[in-house]
């Protein structure tokens, strides 16, 4: 099993653009989501396998946002406990479309490997994302 902890702000996976060059249309990634999946890529050298997994793979991402400013001191604090759980935007699977993004290539060759996937969101006073791939064979 593969397990790590990107530090930060979790960015969900944006929409794409799109922009006209040369009379075609290029799609491309928003910017932010481009560099939240850089930083991902970058926390997961440090745990990519001498080869990339082959077969197919189980995957379980934990989405730990900012506990909102608004919230008061006993609010916070039962969001950090689990009690209260982010159910605003953005979905908990765009989370895991650009975590999934970011490792191939890195852990994986290919994205359409991951046949299990488990995500969720929470609160937490320390944001983060933790990642935890497994081999199913």
């Amino acid at each position: 099993m593969i397990q790590f902890v990107v530090y930060g702000e979790p960015v969900a996976q944006g929409r794409p653009r799109a922009t006209t060059v040369g009379g075609f249309v290029r799609l491309y990634d928003p910017k932010k989501s481009r560099d939240f999946k850089d930083y991902v890529r970058l926390a997961a050298t440090g745990h990519a396998p001498a080869k990339l997994l082959e077969g197919p793979l189980g995957i379980a991402v934990t989405a730990y946002r900012s506990t909102p400013k608004s919230f008061s001191r006993k609010k916070a604090a039962a969001a950090e406990r689990g009690e209260i759980l982010p159910v605003s935007k953005p979905d908990a699977d765009n989370y895991l479309k650009g975590v999934k993004d970011a490792l191939k290539g890195v852990i994986w060759k290919d994205d359409s490997q991951v046949v299990d996937a488990f995500v969720r969101k929470r609160y937490s006073a320390r944001p983060r994302i933790e990642i935890k791939i497994k081999q199913l064979q």
